[in-house]
């Protein structure tokens, strides 16, 4: 009991302070490759402080949902990261189910931010929701079918179990089903954290904004709990592809030496994964809004061949 309620908190610590961190290494990066200055490591840190010390301006049309919104977002995210396996195969909420019960917690906070938006009669706010529910309509059944494509050669849901059979058979993980499993996953990766060419998360024009469009009306520590939530929902996305397609390194029980190594692998993998988002970014112009459904469009269908690949071969 001890040992899990250690391995949880370290788990939880770990995924509060790393997720502000990747963000901010993306930032970095992306103005290095355009020769800018650009923010500092550690300005998410510095930004979640200032808008956590600032007061709140709540519409007049707002009702108790604006309020609980931020904290179910959060939470909801915050639990997701408890639920994936980071630093050893070791889950510590593995009780409480596996990848649909993922999906699910997502989609909850999404939800719950969308119906937020158009609670405050804002125009902006019901273009932001709109969009997000469109794109999330394509996003969450790619995301699905690309890690049922591992779940199938793992004969289990539970992502633990699934890191563990990687573990031991990673040849039958090398497969052509996976690369493309991979490939959806990472599209999915890009239009859930609103990164460009489907978002831009830096911009807040009218007219290209999704995610930035839903929170305008959020401020202080709730726009603070809603950064925080959405950096710990890159983070879990993250960790997803980095350690179910290729679990190098991950820890097969919990322990000094297996947490010293999984931890040093899982970050210098989570950190090549930010430097080919940041490329992308880079080196993408943002689509057209009509455009964005046929970009969701492709993950869809190589998850959907990657799938299928797996009962074919």
């Amino acid at each position: 009991m001890k040992s899990w309620l250690l391995q949880a908190a370290l788990q939880m610590v770990l995924a509060l302070l790393l997720s502000p961190l990747v963000s901010g290494f993306i930032r970095k990066l992306k103005a290095n490759l355009q020769n800018r200055r650009g923010p500092g490591l550690l300005q998410p840190y510095h930004d979640l402080f200032k808008l956590i010390r600032k007061g709140t301006v709540v519409s007049e049309h707002a009702s108790w949902l604006f309020r609980v919104t931020p904290y179910i977002a959060f939470l909801a995210a915050l639990m997701v990261s408890l639920m994936i396996p980071m630093v050893t195969a070791l889950v510590p909420l593995s009780f409480f189910g596996g990848v649909l019960a993922v999906v699910y917690l997502l989609a909850l906070g999404r939800f719950f931010v969308a119906l937020a938006a158009l609670d405050t009669a804002s125009a902006f706010g019901g273009m932001g929701s709109s969009r997000e529910m469109t794109i999330s309509a394509i996003a969450e059944p790619a995301m699905m079918l690309s890690i049922f494509t591992v779940a199938i050669t793992a004969g289990s849901t539970n992502l633990g179990w699934m890191v563990q059979a990687a573990l031991q058979h990673q040849e039958r993980f090398l497969s052509p089903s996976h690369i493309l499993a991979f490939v959806a996953m990472f599209i999915v990766l890009i239009a859930e954290t609103g990164r460009l060419p489907v978002d831009n998360p830096a911009t807040h024009l009218e007219l290209t904004m999704i995610h930035e469009a839903m929170i305008l009306e959020y401020s202080g520590h709730y726009l603070a709990l809603i950064e925080w939530g959405a950096a710990l929902k890159q983070l879990v996305l993250m960790t997803l592809l980095v350690n179910i397609f290729f679990p190098i390194g991950v820890g097969a029980r919990f322990s000094l030496a297996s947490v010293v190594v999984g931890l040093a692998a899982y970050l210098g993998k989570l950190f090549l994964l930010a430097s080919a988002v940041a490329l992308v970014e880079t080196s993408n112009a943002k689509l057209r809004l009509f455009r964005v459904p046929d970009f969701l469009a492709v993950g869809f269908i190589l998850a959907a061949l990657a799938l299928a690949s797996t009962f074919i071969f």
